[in-house]
């Protein structure tokens, strides 16, 4: 097969089209023929306006196009044990990503059940788990924590102020502010998932969303500190709040509470054993052993039975009401204070929520609307802020046990959400001993698979420097700056990136390869070959107005020409050639006077003569190796109105010093966008347009010596 794929040969035998050939053998629509009218358009509209408006509800509200046709036989027991297999996970996550939030463990349960049933309705994605997730619960925290300080709450005996806080009032305003974000947050995804803004989740690359995810979990490390060594560290926010955490945090550590560091060592120890042990025997096993659960029940026994907190005062969860919390409209007063957060956080959800999703999707043959999916993740969020729950997006742990335990509909998502109101209304109480520092282990265990991305670095080394200095900048700038400035500062430079990279591309003179149609960079390959006196210029990147400069300054550099000395020396050239003429006519003349005086013949052949012979001395002083310049505009996809003055301005310039200029490989688009500013004029019609870079090199053979046939192709 190899061997037959290595010798298969093609042959063509064709005129040569330049464009306007081109659009006559092609046939070419109009801009009428492609753009129907406006009025034309509005009866078509009004025509079918309910077939769309049926096909309009089907796609915003996904339910009703998969709910009917939903075969309990065939999906009933996949979704079902994958929904008990979620839930459980839910429990354990839901309390503990909820410190992480600095908010009570049970509003992480809240959190866990609302948006889920929301996102049921609304979504496209078949295998996402929807609920708390790490990194969105630390962007939530640094907002609650630095709208909520400890100091602001401090309780009061009479006009003393104690160092006590009031735990209760504080963890109240924490929950209005988390909840007025979630609802900002959400409004903010719908509304960009209604004006078609699902592209934005593309400004957001692989690297710079894993070395933010990165960061971001070193964030919740430090912020886990104070549960893991039982210490109380002064809560700072804005930039470098990490260093100085960290250093408070470590000043703190000669007066660790032992019995709290030997509950999360214990605790570790215990979830590291367990889940290595879980990862060995995986493959035997039809559905994970839930260790998380296993060990928050566990210690909630051994802390209820051995008193932990009043005999070795180690901090627990407290009171967990039983029973759902009515609804309430968050404090709109708040919406000012943390757009910039809601912001954030509605784009980094969307992200993770968005690639998540795509690759299920592609693993199973079935799509998902980028805009519908920001239309359900922000009424999740939405939905889910009135229930004072904070914001939410997938989570890869959950989502991978909900796909590999056989789930195969959002129906899953149903019955883990019953497994989390059923521990809300009747469970949740017996979890009150549970101590904190169990739920911070738990966190810190789980954030192990994403410092393994630090191996990225190596990997982005091999095979792309700029990638990995976008990697090297979101994780330095997210440490640094904290979550939100972090994300704007690695957006800007991700952008920045892209910006360089159009207005440095690589410029490069083209060869032809022997017996071949195809030209490729004589720089990069040795047998390709310089058509003699035509110069082929491509440049890696659309030409537009960041680069415009730069483009013809690398065309005169690699062309060898300089346009504006050479353009001096022609003309310069060309007076000396006027002069000599016009010194050569008068001396023809004194000659002839000279011959009539003394009675000898005067021929004009004489005068004749003497002319040609000097314009025939002075030819070939101002001309060049080059006599033909090809540029390949195959990369463009678009161009400006600058880079259209930039080109009519190489023509023109390289008119005056007799070197022709011919464009190659231009789309049908850059075409249109060529005769919609004018370009074409008399001196520069279409003729000058060709269909490939081989077109152009042949014509400008032929063109110069008509003799030479395409046989040498």
């Amino acid at each position: 097969m190899e061997s037959r794929h290595r010798f298969l040969k093609y042959r063509v035998d064709r005129e040569v089209l330049d464009e306007q050939r081109l659009e006559e053998v092609a046939q070419r629509k109009t801009y009428s023929d492609t753009h129907r009218p406006l009025t034309e358009q509005l009866k078509d509209s009004l025509r079918c306006t309910i077939p769309r408006l049926k096909k309009s509800v089907v796609t915003s509200l996904p339910v009703l196009y998969w709910l009917p046709k939903y075969s309990i036989w065939d999906y009933g027991m996949p979704d079902l044990i994958s929904g008990i297999s979620v839930g459980i996970m839910h429990l354990p996550q839901g309390m503990a990503y909820a410190l992480l939030a600095s908010l009570p463990p049970v509003f992480g349960l809240y959190t866990s059940l609302y948006p889920a049933l929301i996102y049921i309705f609304f979504g496209t994605s078949r295998h996402i788990s929807i609920g708390t997730f790490t990194v969105l619960s630390i962007m939530v925290g640094s907002v609650t924590e630095r709208l909520a300080p400890d100091n602001y709450f401090l309780k009061t005996n009479g006009t003393n102020i104690t160092a006590e806080v009031d735990i209760t009032a504080r963890d109240s305003y924490r929950v209005q502010v988390a909840a007025a974000t979630t609802v900002l947050g959400g409004l903010i995804q719908v509304v960009l998932g209604l004006v078609k803004f699902g592209f934005v989740g593309t400004y957001l690359s692989e690297p710079l969303v894993r070395a933010y995810t990165t960061a971001a979990a070193a964030h919740a490390v430090v912020a886990q500190l104070k549960y893991i060594f039982g210490v109380s560290p002064t809560r700072i926010s804005g930039p470098l709040s990490l260093m100085y955490t960290l250093k408070d945090v470590c000043c703190l550590l000669p007066h660790t509470h032992l019995p709290t560091l030997v509950v999360s060592v214990v605790s570790m120890v215990f979830l590291i054993a367990a889940k290595e042990f879980n990862s060995f025997l995986s493959p035997k096993l039809p559905v994970p052993i839930p260790v998380e659960l296993i060990t928050i029940v566990a210690a909630t026994l051994i802390s209820s039975y051995s008193h932990l907190n009043n005999n070795y005062t180690i901090s627990v969860v407290g009171e967990i009401p039983s029973g759902l919390s009515s609804p309430s409209v968050p404090d709109v007063s708040l919406f000012g204070e943390v757009i910039g957060d809601a912001f954030a956080l509605a784009i980094v959800g969307y992200a993770i929520s968005i690639s998540l999703g795509k690759t299920f999707a592609l693993k199973y043959g079935y799509k998902v609307d980028s805009n519908q999916e920001l239309v359900a993740l922000g009424l999740s969020n939405t939905v889910g802020g009135f229930f004072q729950c904070y914001s939410v997006c997938p989570s890869m742990s959950r989502s991978l046990i909900q796909e590999t335990t056989g789930g195969k509909t959002q129906m899953a998502g149903v019955a883990s959400a019953l497994i989390v109101l059923v521990t809300i209304l009747k469970l949740g109480p017996l979890f009150q001993e549970l101590p904190k520092a169990v739920l911070a282990s738990i966190v810190f265990v789980n954030l192990k698979g994403m410092f393994k991305q630090h191996s990225d670095i190596v990997t982005l080394w091999k095979s792309s420097k700029i990638d990995l200095l976008v990697w090297l900048v979101t994780w330095v700038s997210t440490l640094l700056l904290n979550l939100d400035l972090g994300l704007a500062a690695s957006i800007v430079f991700a952008l920045l990136t892209v910006i360089f990279r159009t207005q440095m591309p690589t410029y490069s003179v083209l060869g032809n390869v022997p017996g071949t149609e195809l030209y490729v960079d004589i720089e990069t390959h040795r047998e390709a070959r310089e058509i003699p006196g035509v110069t082929i210029f491509r440049s890696s990147a659309t030409v537009y107005f960041a680069n415009a400069e730069l483009y013809l300054e690398a065309l005169k550099e690699k062309s060898g020409l300089d346009i504006s000395k050479m353009i001096i020396y022609k003309r310069r050239q060309e007076a000396k050639q006027k002069r000599r003429e016009k010194r050569a006519e008068r001396r023809a003349k004194r000659q002839a006077k000279r011959e009539v005086m003394y009675g000898h013949s005067s021929s004009e052949d004489t005068l004749s003569h003497d002319l040609e012979r000097v314009s025939l001395g002075s030819l070939g002083k101002w001309t060049w190796d080059i006599h033909s310049i090809i540029i390949d505009l195959s990369t463009a996809n678009f161009i400006d109105t600058v880079a259209m003055k930039m080109m009519k301005n190489i023509f023109q310039d390289f008119s005056e010093i007799d070197v022709d200029v011919y464009v190659a490989g231009c789309q049908a688009s850059v075409v249109e966008q060529l005769e919609f500013g004018d370009f074409f004029s008399e001196p520069i019609t279409k003729r000058c347009l060709f269909a490939s870079v081989h077109d152009a090199v042949l014509y400008c053979l032929n063109h110069l010596h008509p003799c030479v046939t395409c046989a040498k192709f």
